[in-house]
């Protein structure tokens, strides 16, 4: 295929350089003369293991070159990769100046270039972009209606997983492939130029794709906060935390793994909410600041009251809580979030029906029946023996267990408002009228 590769920085080079080396077409644009001199030499403008030969390799094949003329550079090509750089405003926020440019310039190349010969142009973001991005600022310059002649355009959004020192192994063996796309055309041509990497491609809509690199790299930096801030924390107490991690890593059940980690309620249970508690306390006594543990517990706070408030917001005022443990196939009830809410709603005045297809009041002994108690005193009345009688008068339910006899009572007597805590329920429940997501 034929490629136009937009900015020749880390990213750019590295993605120009490996697809020439698959036997691609690739012609490198950048405003920065110095750079595209330097690939014209054969000379990699960013340093990185292994991308030297790689620039040298592809340059002397003569599937890799670079320019600073967009019209050139865009003749008859299939796909053009943007990869300009996305740097921080001093606010804060994501600077799309460089994008927006690049674009602009692209566009604007496609009056007097020639069109590829399938008619059919990608134009596919790989810089780091907020969701929506595609929508209010690719998307539009290339509408259908402001076209030059010969000329289709498809936009899509394809995130890249390069790091620093590993850059060049990392693009041809990513972590996955994904493409967010609405347009069939550009979604086919992405998928036979990324066919060389062997792997599934995940075909996803243009947000999703665009998020999914903020969600990854938001993720690296907590795991080395909270590594950090478990080192300073155990090595006041004589502990060599290098050996607590690495341990600590050997576990991919939980610790490195998929478990806890997908949207839904908040968490509880006897061991979390305790022992995060016990860590706080060891941070004061040692005088040691960890704020992001710490943290943790404010952040799971505002996911219940962010249930409660989308509650209150309807107007609805007879409430069912299917699900009262903290988490499913345990009659466990100690610190659950269910039960706070459902302690809340009793508070605020609204009618309250709970089922839990394991807690029984009559069956629950020692501290897990006085938890029960000491929070709601009337739990009995609030109980009942069916998740029919749960839904009989419910204006809005709070679904937590996906236990079948719940589903199938969701799906015989659908209130007006259904909130998943889980995301686990179905497409049947899903495509309930008043379906609503507790964070999607």
């Amino acid at each position: 295929m034929r490629i136009t590769v937009l900015g020749l920085g880390y990213v750019g080079t590295i993605t120009a350089a490996g697809l020439a080396s698959k036997g691609h077409d690739v012609v490198g644009i950048d405003v920065d003369e110095s750079k595209v001199h330097g690939i014209q030499r054969g000379l990699s403008p960013v340093v990185e293991p292994g991308i030297a030969d790689l620039v040298a390799d592809g340059v002397a094949s003569g599937r890799l070159r670079a320019t600073t003329d967009f019209g050139s550079a865009l003749d008859g090509a299939d796909v053009s990769l943007v990869c300009v750089g996305t740097p921080s405003t001093s606010r804060g926020s994501t600077d799309l100046s460089y994008l927006t440019r690049a674009l602009t310039d692209l566009r604007e190349a496609m009056d007097g270039a020639r069109p590829p010969t399938s008619g059919h142009h990608a134009v596919v973001i790989r810089s780091t972009v907020p969701p929506g991005t595609g929508a209010s600022v690719v998307a539009p310059l290339f509408a259908p209606e402001g076209l030059p002649a010969g000329w289709s355009v498809g936009t899509a959004m394809c995130p890249e997983f390069l790091r620093e020192g590993s850059g060049v192994a990392d693009f041809y063996d990513p972590p996955f492939v994904v493409v967010g796309t609405e347009d069939e055309r550009t979604q086919t041509a992405l998928a036979e130029l990324f066919a060389f990497l062997g792997q599934e491609i995940h075909h996803v809509d243009v947000p999703t794709a665009e998020a999914l690199k903020y969600a990854c790299n938001a993720f690296h930096a907590v795991k080395i906060t909270f590594a950090n801030e478990v080192g300073r924390l155990f090595c006041e107490f004589g502990v060599d935390s290098r050996q607590v991690m690495e341990i600590f890593c050997e576990d991919d059940k939980l610790n490195l793994s998929a478990a806890y980690l997908r949207p839904g309620f908040a968490f509880g249970g006897s061991c979390l909410p305790k022992d995060l508690r016990a860590l706080q306390d060891l941070a004061r006594l040692a005088a040691v600041d960890i704020p992001m543990i710490s943290a943790t517990t404010v952040s799971n706070e505002l996911v219940i009251r962010h249930v409660v408030d989308r509650v209150l917001a309807t107007g609805l005022t007879h409430v069912c809580l299917l699900g009262l443990s903290f988490k499913s196939d345990t009659d466990d009830v100690r610190e659950s979030p269910s039960l706070e809410l459902a302690e809340r709603f009793v508070g605020k005045g609204l009618e309250v029906r709970i089922f839990d297809p394991i807690v029984n009041p009559d069956l629950l002994v020692g501290a897990n029946l006085r938890h029960l108690q000491s929070r709601l005193t009337h739990v009995n009345r609030l109980l009942v023996a069916t998740p029919d009688d749960a839904l009989s008068s419910a204006e809005i339910a709070i679904v937590v267990s996906t236990d079948r006899s719940v589903l199938s009572a969701l799906l015989a007597h659908p209130p007006r408002v259904v909130l998943d805590m889980s995301g686990r329920l179905g497409d049947q429940v899903e495509h309930l009228p008043g379906y609503e997501g507790v964070s999607w």
